[in-house]
């Protein structure tokens, strides 16, 4: 069955169920699918149909159509420019996929990614396994809808015949609120990490009035600090926290739900029904399954991968979970010893007076390179170099100690919360 399939099975089983609320306006099962059918007969069969993400129920529709006339569905970016657009428009051509999604290019050029209609419902039933979607939840949606993030919680939420809620963005925090007051028993969520920092800021207590509704809130994207996880296992102690390990080119792999009592930092979790995870011998984590990508939009004439080695390095412990260290080309090169950053800015978020901070590599005449530790403190908190230098001297081993540290006003992110890593790298080398 493909996801349309499911669809026009909601349609039948679950007529008058409400399916999706945006903006004020909501769709019963029975409505959303006859628009889907309207809108597919006005579509062509066998292209692929670049369109802009508008984040609201006409996407869904768009998007569904798009699958039933036989074509292919390109989501873009909302603020795509008319030019880029009409390239990648005049550029896509035709494959056996359901999508073709667009990653962030945060770690080279953004690359098309096809998607097959297998490796949906492969990641929907990973989700509905891993994580517990069922019928009668209602789940949030407030990242942007065109890409995997946010896009793979339509997928579950199809299958088991629940409920979606869109909103614009995080921008809103009492829009957000709003949609967990509507009426429902269970309501999810999926935040980036930095939504959740900020929500922990700035309503934390107001989550926690939401604890008993709040079934499971998933994070993905990038690590999340653990002074954030114990946080939040404290504000919803009956909630359902998970850390997911996923991407654009391997779906949905593993998941771990961190409210366990251990709170294990860097856990993504065992692999899920439809996904395998194995460790190649430089550390780099390898994945295969059902959820792989078909290939990339631009190099069409390849085969579909079995195995996906990804620039993730990471573990399997013994009990067989994931484990994520760093990312290969994060890694820097401190007078022969390695850093993975990551883990500097874990310790560095552990501090009560550090609201966010990236570590870069900075030059040195005898190291090669140093640390450096850009970091934005608190409103009203200045940074004390020295005793920073001398906190972080407890918690890690001297060699990854920052040299360098600097207050900065904001650290540099992606729409989803990544460091972007990439525009530190391009910037001039600091020299000591």
């Amino acid at each position: 069955m493909t996801l349309e399939d499911y669809l026009r099975q909601d349609a039948e089983r679950y007529a008058d169920k409400v399916a999706v609320v945006c903006d004020g306006r909501q769709m019963t099962y029975r409505e959303l699918y006859a628009a889907v059918c309207e809108r597919a007969a006005t579509l062509p069969k066998g292209e692929v149909i670049a369109f802009r993400n508008s984040q609201d129920i006409d996407f869904l529709i768009t998007y569904f159509a798009i699958h039933l006339a036989g074509s292919i569905a390109a989501p873009l970016e909302k603020d795509t420019p008319e030019a880029r657009f009409q390239q990648i428009a005049k550029d896509l051509r035709a494959n056996d996929g359901a999508d073709i999604l667009y990653t962030t290019g945060t770690t080279g050029r953004s690359k098309g990614v096809i998607i097959s209609h297998r490796a949906i419902i492969a990641d929907a039933e990973n989700l509905i396994e891993g994580q517990g979607f069922s019928h009668d939840l209602v789940f949030i949606i407030n990242g942007p809808l065109n890409h995997i993030g946010s896009l793979s919680k339509i997928w579950p939420v199809i299958l088991t015949g629940a409920t979606l809620y869109i909103l614009e963005g995080m921008k809103d925090l009492s829009a957000f609120f709003q949609a967990l007051d509507y009426p429902a028993a269970k309501i999810a969520t999926f935040f980036v990490p930095a939504t959740i920092r900020m929500l922990l800021q700035f309503s934390g207590d107001r989550l926690a009035a939401y604890a008993r509704k709040l079934d499971f809130i998933e994070s993905g994207a990038a690590p999340l600090p653990r002074a954030d996880m114990l946080r939040l296992c404290q504000l919803l102690p009956h909630t359902r926290l998970y850390n997911t390990y996923a991407s654009t080119e391997t779906g949905i792999i593993a998941t771990y739900n961190y409210n366990d009592g251990r709170c294990l930092e860097g856990c993504l979790g065992r692999p899920m029904s439809h996904s395998r995870i194995t460790i190649a011998d430089d550390g780099l984590i390898a994945c295969q399954g059902d959820t792989l990508m078909s290939g990339y939009a631009d190099d069409s004439a390849s085969e579909a991968p079995t195995t996906i080695l990804t620039s993730d390095v990471g573990y399997l412990d013994d009990e067989g979970m994931l484990h994520l260290v760093g990312r290969q080309n994060d890694t820097i090169n401190v007078g022969g010893y390695k850093v993975a950053p990551t883990e500097v800015e874990a310790a560095a978020m552990s501090l009560p007076q550090v609201e966010d901070c990236i570590c870069i590599a900075v030059s040195h005449p005898i190291l090669g390179s140093a640390l450096k530790l850009l970091v934005v403190m608190f409103e009203g908190v200045n940074l004390n170099k020295r005793e920073m230098a001398r906190s972080l001297n407890t918690l890690l081993e001297t060699y990854k100690v920052p040299l360098l540290y600097e207050q900065v006003e904001a650290v540099r992110r992606t729409y989803n919360g990544k460091i972007d890593r990439k525009y530190y790298q391009q910037q001039d080398k600091i020299s000591l």
